[in-house]
């Protein structure tokens, strides 16, 4: 196929452009052109951003997509200009987010409402705009919005989990892997019960050329996760051990934990969710997460951030408390 990538050069995108080429389709990756990795594969660009996209809509149609891929689609006003840029009759998947479902809402809000696992007829938030007044520029997020333009234009949405893998910019092992690059023993850690859904990029990248690929699933959202999930607890135990770390976890108040351990407290709601239509629907699969774990701490070892904080002041606190 011919395929349209909004988005594509950073994390999940790039996987996906990544695994689109490596099966044999043709990529066209439209990007703002501020990332432009040089260990990518040989693809077609076309430098526009977002809010200007409808001016490009000519170099779009010359392309001749037969499918498009959306990685960045925020709010409802990109999923609208997204749709009214490019050619009608294609097939079309969108970047989505378990963030949609009522349980995602409950868990900031330090209650329970929902059985786990989360599939696609779960309840959805009835509140819109999750992040607005809380995080700079996401006033107008919201992946329901976005859902609600592509839906109804026979797109196929991927709700998509916690997401790790190589080159993740959010850096899901760090608040272990900070501690481990440091030479810390004792990391003080909270109950660690929470049992939220993740994906390995790869994995993720997979289901995407499988969406891509199939008529199967127009019009319809479909969750991707890991078939098991493991607890914050154990989850870091497994990067500790794919860091060949002997760092103990030291079980602190969670009132006590520094603020990039907040996640390993209680927690009343999890997210753990299923993935079952998209496997029965798609045939998707996804790898072992021990060997994923195991190359992803790799990766972030051998790539550390290059704003890492040095202080581990608020962990000294945290362990003395326990003492």
């Amino acid at each position: 196929m011919r395929v349209v990538v909004l988005g594509g050069t950073r994390f999940i995108g790039r996987a996906a452009v990544e695994e689109l080429v490596s099966a044999g389709h043709d990529v066209l990756v439209v990007h703002r052109g501020v990332l432009e990795p040089d260990d990518m594969p040989t693809v077609e660009h076309l430098h526009a951003d977002r809010a200007s996209l409808r001016e490009h809509a000519a170099a779009l149609a010359g392309f001749r997509p037969q499918a498009a891929l959306d990685c960045r689609a925020l709010t409802r006003a990109d999923a609208q200009v997204a749709l009214s840029s490019l050619p009608s009759g294609i097939r079309l998947v969108v970047i989505s987010s378990i963030d949609v479902y009522r349980a995602f809402g409950s868990l900031h809000e330090g209650r329970e409402t929902d059985s786990v696992p989360i599939d696609e007829d779960s309840p959805v938030r009835r509140e819109r705009y999750p992040y607005r007044g809380k995080l700079p520029g996401y006033d107008e997020y919201d992946k329901l919005d976005v859902e609600d333009v592509y839906l109804a234009a026979g797109a196929t949405s991927l709700r998509l989990p916690m997401v790790y893998g190589e080159h993740d910019y959010q850096r899901r092992e760090e608040y272990i892997l900070r501690r481990v690059r440091a030479g810390r023993k004792r990391i003080p850690f909270g109950a660690g019960n929470w049992l939220p859904c993740r994906g390995y990029v790869r994995d993720i990248a997979n289901g995407i050329r499988l969406a891509l690929e199939s008529d199967v699933a127009r019009g319809v959202p479909l969750n991707l996760c890991e078939d098991r999930t493991h607890s914050v607890h154990l989850w870091s135990h497994m990067i500790l051990e794919a860091a060949q770390s002997e760092a103990e976890l030291v079980r602190v108040p969670d009132a006590v934990l520094p603020p990039d351990l907040e996640a390993t407290g209680a927690s009343q709601q999890h997210i753990l969710a299923s993935s079952r239509r998209a496997r029965d629907l798609l045939g998707w699969s996804t790898s072992d997460p021990t060997a994923a774990l195991r190359t992803s701490v790799a990766w972030h070892l051998a790539h550390p951030p290059d704003d890492a904080d040095p202080d581990f002041s608020a962990d000294d606190a945290a362990l003395t408390s326990s003492e």
